[in-house]
């Protein structure tokens, strides 16, 4: 009798709500295919991008446009000013949150964007390491402008090797991270990040996360992306750049894809046919990039369609019907 009520209590008991994660390279078709399934199956649409979350960066980030928002309800565009730190902490926690929510209207969220690190941190979660130390990241700030490049990455490399040959010399950010890790915990970070059974990370629970991958042909998806980045241009990047320069000043998030070549306009280092040309290679490179990302995550459905093709909602509806 009791084996017979736990076999029932295994066989009616519900299953954690379903939420689909679009992953796939830019200019792939991810908004248009979640747009597609969120009104197929009465789904939400939560961003993940770093660039989308920044109010005033429309053109530059491809963000959903008014009449795209309108048709169903979006999470975390619009977030944050250019001048506030948004984090893949802050991502993670308001990300999670929106899942819930979504979950608990019985609606289907549906996670779209190409933000490789932001998808990560919601899913698997971050290590959660030593606070920053501000008066820290400026000494080694100072301290790379004053012996230039690759010193931080001679640093690391003597205090942490392992995390050294996964960082590249030029990615100041990350190597400033790790060597104030390093220093405040009086360990490696990749120490850290091995020890315990979670690897130091909170992964996601409570939901069955459904992966589906766009990886169209490549020069199918670089002819689009040339166009695009080209449109940008033409409907008024350099001058969307200009009014947020002009209203915070040279931030961080201004150092993104598209507008990075726009400031080269309006400062005079490169011509606007130069800079457009330097967006399309620039995008080119990001696909890459987030299909060499993409294919670490797990148990992803690939298809070779654009998200924006009949054939490729079609299959995705499929999958989510048989995945339900």
């Amino acid at each position: 009798m009791a084996l017979s009520r736990r076999l029932v209590a295994f066989v009616v008991a519900p299953r954690d709500p379903l939420a689909v994660l679009i992953l796939g390279p830019t200019g792939s078709g991810k908004t248009a295919l979640a747009l597609s399934l969120g009104k197929h199956f009465n789904g939400e649409i939560i961003s993940c991008d770093s660039v989308a979350v920044y109010h005033g960066m429309d053109i530059g980030s491809a963000k959903p446009t008014l009449d795209e928002r309108r048709q169903l309800p979006h999470h975390l565009i619009d977030v944050a000013n250019p001048d506030q730190p948004f984090t893949a902490g802050d991502y993670s926690r308001q990300a999670r949150a929106a899942l819930h929510e979504i979950a608990a209207r019985g609606h289907l969220p549906i996670v779209t964007g190409g933000t490789g690190l932001y998808l990560r941190a919601m899913t698997l979660g971050l290590f959660n390491g030593p606070a920053r130390r501000d008066d820290l990241r400026a000494r080694l700030t100072s301290s790379h402008q004053r012996h230039g490049a690759n010193w931080l990455h001679r640093i690391l490399t003597r205090v942490d090797p392992i995390s050294a040959s996964r960082i590249h010399a030029n990615d100041i950010p990350k190597l400033i991270r790790a060597i104030e890790v390093c220093l405040a915990a009086k360990q490696p970070i990749s120490a850290a990040f091995t020890a315990g059974e979670h690897p130091g990370r909170d992964p996601l629970t409570g939901f069955r996360l459904l992966r589906i991958g766009l990886n169209p042909p490549r020069q199918s998806l670089y002819e689009r992306l040339n166009r695009r980045a080209a449109q940008m241009f033409q409907d008024g990047l350099v001058e969307e750049t200009r009014q947020l320069l002009h209203q915070y000043g040279s931030v961080k998030a201004l150092d993104s894809l598209g507008y990075r070549q726009a400031l080269s306009v309006i400062n005079k280092t490169a011509t606007f046919s130069e800079a457009t040309a330097a967006a399309q290679q620039g995008h080119r490179n990001y696909a890459k990039r987030q299909l060499t990302w993409f294919r670490r995550e797990p148990e992803v459905h690939w298809t070779e369609d654009f998200g924006n093709t009949e054939a490729g909602i079609q299959s995705a509806i499929a999958l989510i019907a048989s995945n339900r």
